[in-house]
Parts: C-alpha cells; structure tokens; sequence
C-alpha cells in the first residue's frame, strides 16, 4: 500500500510518553521509538484556541537536537488542550482540582483539540483536530469516584474519554473519538501521506 512505501523511508520518533498515544500510532502498524522530551508547557499569553495546541506540539518538535538524530528520522509531537467559555482547561494539580474540573465540564460542551507536528531535519508540519464533547449531567458521588479511582492528574481537563467517565458521561461528540484519546489517527495517517 502507498502509505507503507511512503513511510519506510522514515525513521519514526514518537515524543511521547503517553500510553495511550503509543498504542493508537502502533494500531497504524508502523515501526516507531519512543523518545518523550521534557519541555515546560508554557505558551504566549495572547494565544488562543488551537494556536496553543500547535504552538506547544511545535515546541516540542523544536526541542529535538536533529545533529544528534539521524538524517532519515521524523519526530511527531503532539499536545491536546480542552477548550471551554474560551479558556484552556489545564491538567489537574490534585484532588480537589480535579474534582473542580469535572464540575466546570458536567452538562457541558466542550472541545478538545489536539495540534501535531512532523519534523525531519529540513521540514516541519503541524496541523490540528478539534472534536466537541458533551457531558451528561454528573452527579458530585460520580465525580469523586472517578477521581479516586482513575486519578486523572496527567490529563487535560482531568478525564479519559476511553476511562470509566467516558463511558457513562459523555452524551456526544462531534468529530474525531480518537482525538479525545489522545490522537487523532485519522488525521495523521493522511498528513502522513502528503508530508
């Protein structure tokens, strides 16, 4: 298939150390290393929306040290944000916090954006999937089971939409599940053939 010839000439880096991104670019079937990077998710404070996504994906890619990778390697970074009443709702910092979160997002829409980015050693990408999720009312014994449970502190807007919450809170979406994942697959697998 074209994309399989078209991608053998990469080496691929995945910058990622979420489990959940790993596994959605395996179910691709393509070879890849894992390589995470440690920035400081900091971004301008004049960005909005899916420019802070692509801005903090393109980061990532930035940081990479492409003397030190070889010619035919191409890193894919990615960061998803949640997005409501136009302000980013940032990964939880403790219980309570996370408890907050959910009761901001509880009867609610919300978006979800994710910004990605391919860099090779003379070019670089980034393009954005954005997915609107609805929540059902959720009730605060629901919320704080959760949390306790499934301890979502490594998450934008504190919850797994493939967790225990998903499954009984959310009403809706419009657009891409995986994105709510963690990667939008589709997405990246026709970015891949044009890249």
């Amino acid at each position: 298939m074209i994309f399989y010839e078209k991608i053998k000439k990469y080496k691929l880096i995945l910058a990622s150390q979420s489990p959940r991104r790993q596994q959605l670019l395996k179910e691709l079937k393509v070879d890849f290393e894992v390589m995470p990077v440690d920035i400081e998710e900091v971004f301008p404070e004049n960005l909005k929306h899916k420019d802070i996504a692509i801005y903090l994906s393109e980061l990532k890619a930035k940081a990479f040290d492409f003397s030190k990778l070889c010619d035919n390697c191409l890193v894919i970074t990615s960061d998803t944000i949640v997005w409501l009443d136009g302000e980013i709702l940032q990964k939880p910092v403790d219980f309570e916090d996370a408890v907050h979160i959910l009761k901001t997002l509880s009867g609610r829409m919300h978006e979800v954006i994710t910004g990605v980015t391919f860099r090779t050693i003379d070019k670089m990408h980034s393009f954005h999937c954005l997915t609107k999720v609805y929540f059902k009312t959720l009730s605060e014994d629901e919320i704080r089971w959760y949390v306790e449970h499934y301890r979502p502190y490594d998450k934008a807007g504190a919850y797994g939409g493939q967790e225990w919450i998903g499954y009984v809170g959310i009403e809706k979406i419009e657009g891409s599940y995986l994105n709510v994942v963690g990667l939008p697959v589709n997405m990246l697998y026709e970015e891949l053939l044009k890249f």
